[in-house]
């Protein structure tokens, strides 16, 4: 079975009367003889890429998510060819073959095998299909047992659905997700290719330490996730204070770029943003080139807010993470913040991180462990909950107030709640989520720091970070 990702840029000569209603780099699944239906009617693969194009529209506008959730349909429907199991086949034949395939998934071949994680993620994305398909009346029976229970979140019980296909996860507090403040600058001296006491580290063998430096340091001052600072352009960069200041600056995450599409004001401090700024100046400067993609967007008259893309005027947010990394100067070089060589964008931030605590640890800490973005992000919620929790930031914003330089940032940190302001920061709906990123001893600091207001109930009226920093 083929996955195919659609592009129409020629439809116009496929002979149609009108533009195909496929969303551009939608999976499209195809049986070997790349036939939609038989003698016996349509096959299952023209439901799953019906399914496929009702995610933009419901609730999975990544095309990301589009391409994980179609490898996880192309695995099922081999698995049940595989077993001559229908598709929409009785309860009786879908459990059992859902049995089997969780047994190879988890515990079968080596390479058939996945990760906890992975598996996670096929389970989702075969309960989105099989939802579907019992509304659209295709479905009878569906593979997955549903137990419902009911539980407290925030202060209300609520009734829950455990789909029992799911693995068993581990509390919060049997897991380190963060680093610690040591392993953190060990992690920004190995990006800077220094060892742990900040001096040259002879050995180090890699490129672009300032531009590493830079861009950690960024990932840990402001808690972007892995796609949003990979396609933050250099214009998108808030302009450095004249002063140092212990308020934070402000930093607004594009909506498009970030995750569900949402629209956020996260921050960053003083002394990162500064790294951020001689980066630029320095080696990003140096990086600059003629490179060009294939199908260019060339950008004259640039500023913080947007440029003349192609002759049109455009708003940076307005432009989605492929346009983003399209986007080249008029003599060439990508306009990306993070730049290879001859003005190529770098975006394999995953490989570099690894390889970074990999060398760590084999040369100066056998304990530090593996890094991933992500665990960069949790470590910036880590921090930010210590300093709200200890009342440096309201300390800064007082005295930011009283020398008459209070913006709507400082009067947010004078008023709102820690934990409601980390759940901002972080672009989380619920502060349900924003806990799992914590270490529970953290939200234990109730009444050490009088000066903080740590019960969520005495937050009164709360209005949202990006709107008091607009």
């Amino acid at each position: 079975m083929l996955v195919h990702f659609f592009s129409g840029e020629d439809w116009r000569s496929w002979g149609l009367d009108g533009e195909p209603l496929i969303p551009e780099r939608m999976p499209v699944l195809f049986d070997d003889d790349f036939l939609f239906e038989d003698k016996g009617g349509p096959r299952a693969t023209r439901a799953v890429n019906s399914w496929l194009r009702t995610l933009p529209s419901s609730g999975a506008p990544s095309s990301n998510s589009w391409r994980a959730y179609a490898l996880a349909a192309r695995d099922w429907l081999t698995h049940l060819q595989r077993h001559r199991v229908a598709v929409f086949g009785t309860r009786q034949e879908l459990v059992a073959a859902l049995g089997t395939y969780a047994d190879r998934r988890l515990s079968g071949p080596l390479d058939e095998r996945l990760e906890p994680a992975s598996w996670e993620l096929q389970v989702t994305a075969l309960s989105r299909f099989y939802d579907w398909a019992e509304s659209e009346g295709l479905a009878a029976a569906v593979p997955f047992t549903v137990a419902t229970g009911k539980r407290m979140v925030q202060g209300r019980l609520v009734e829950t659905r455990h789909n029992r296909a799911r693995l068993r996860r581990s509390k919060p507090h049997v897991k380190v997700q963060y680093l610690e403040s040591d392993f953190a600058a060990l992690l920004r001296y190995g990006l800077a290719g220094l060892d742990p006491d900040g001096l040259e580290d002879t050995t180090f063998r890699g490129r672009f330490p300032g531009r590493n430096a830079a861009m950690g340091g960024l990932v840990l001052g402001t808690g972007m996730r892995s796609r949003e600072f990979t396609h933050l352009l250099v214009h998108e960069v808030p302009p450095l204070p004249a002063e140092p200041t212990e308020v934070p600056i402000s930093w607004t995450v594009p909506e498009l770029g970030a995750k569900g599409r949402k629209f956020r004001t996260t921050w960053i401090d003083y002394a990162s943003l500064a790294a951020v700024h001689s980066y630029i100046a320095l080696d990003r400067e140096m990086s600059r080139g003629s490179w060009r993609p294939r199908r260019p967007l060339v950008v004259e008259e640039a500023d913080f807010y947007g440029g003349r893309v192609n002759g049109r005027r455009t708003r940076w947010a307005t432009l989605r993470p492929e346009e983003r990394v399209r986007l080249v100067g008029p003599e060439g070089g990508s306009l990306l913040l993070a730049l290879s060589y001859d003005g190529r964008p770098f975006m394999d931030w995953g490989t570099l991180f690894r390889r970074t605590a990999r060398r760590i640890r084999e040369r100066f800490e056998p304990r530090f462990p593996d890094v991933a973005p992500h665990r960069c992000r949790h470590t910036f919620a880590m921090a930010t909950l210590e300093k709200l929790v200890e009342g440096h930031y309201r300390q800064a914003a007082q005295l930011a107030a009283a020398t008459g330089d209070a913006s709507g940032l400082a009067l947010y940190l004078l008023k709102a709640d820690p934990l409601l302001i980390l759940r901002d920061l972080l672009g989380h709906s619920s502060v349900v989520t924003t806990e799992v990123y914590l270490n529970p001893r953290e939200l234990h600091l109730t009444g050490e720091k009088p000066q903080v207001a740590w019960s969520r109930g005495e937050t009164g009226g709360l209005r949202s970070l990006h709107e008091l920093a607009s």
